[in-house]
């Protein structure tokens, strides 16, 4: 099955191994990803607020080409996941906000009718190939790993999932590649996002907070689905051990790192 992929910024950029793993487990599934010809960046979370109607214009004008095409669009990047899903939403339910939004678009040869669907590449992996199918693929077990699911902010909020999924049933995919699932209970908690990089002592705080619970739940690992909370949960914890003086090493895999190692 193909797939209109949508990469967003990061995925060429610091999440290119995100990208990497993705395209290789998609590979091995035997679901095919087509890459959305000229997309442009989503705006992600902060244009929004700086100006809204540009902003579902960036949006628009992705999900407007990638309905042409006739194929479900699939965003791994969190951010971009839930910009999309609200620009389709908001198009839907505010129409002088539509007929700007399809003013612009037609003047670029562009129609859009809202008929396309946003999902992320965890949805389709359980969706299309299932718990069972992916079980049957796994090479390599991983026997013996405690692995933490940690999903962030804007995977289930504020636009639910699939209808039939939950963040319980994206927990499946752990033990279908053979490893311990270990109950997290901070898996929807917010890394601090771009905090990090602007109000560091905010950002490390709630950095802090994840890695010390799993450290604390003594998993192995804490597996993201979003290429930002790995960025964020991996790069600072260094300086977040010296800050707090805690050892909170962990390796921090991108989801399709973990399945591509059991596969």
């Amino acid at each position: 099955m193909a797939y209109t992929y949508f990469p967003g910024c990061c995925m060429h950029g610091f999440a290119r191994h995100c990208q990497d793993s993705l395209y290789a487990v998609f590979d091995a599934l035997g679901l095919e990803l087509r890459e959305l010809p000229d997309w442009n960046c989503c705006g992600a979370t902060t244009y929004i607020s700086v100006d809204e109607y540009q902003a579902f214009a960036l949006g628009a004008r992705n999900l407007a080409m990638a309905e042409k095409l006739g194929r479900e669009i699939v965003a791994p990047c969190t951010a971009c996941y839930m910009i999309l899903k609200k620009t389709k939403d908001y198009l839907a339910r505010y129409s002088h906000l539509r007929e700007k939004i399809d003013a612009a678009l037609a003047a670029i040869g562009l129609r859009y009718e809202g008929k396309i669907e946003i999902l992320h590449p965890l949805e389709i992996i359980l969706r299309d190939v299932g718990v069972k199918g992916l079980k049957a693929k796994v090479k390599k077990p991983l026997k013996g790993w405690n692995v933490a699911p940690y999903y962030g902010c804007l995977i289930a909020r504020p636009y639910p999932l699939s209808e039939g999924f939950s963040l319980e049933a994206f927990d499946a995919f752990i033990p279908a590649v053979g490893a311990n699932l270990v109950e997290f209970d901070l898996k929807a908690r917010c890394c601090g996002g771009s905090l990090a990089g602007t109000i560091e002592e905010v950002g490390h705080r709630l950095v802090y907070i994840l890695l010390n619970q799993a450290k604390k739940e003594n998993a192995d690992c804490l597996v993201t689905v979003c290429p930002l909370c790995q960025l964020n949960l991996e790069a600072h914890q260094g300086k977040i051990k010296r800050l707090y003086g805690d050892d909170v090493t962990i390796p921090i895999p991108y989801f399709t790192q973990l399945i591509g190692m059991a596969l």
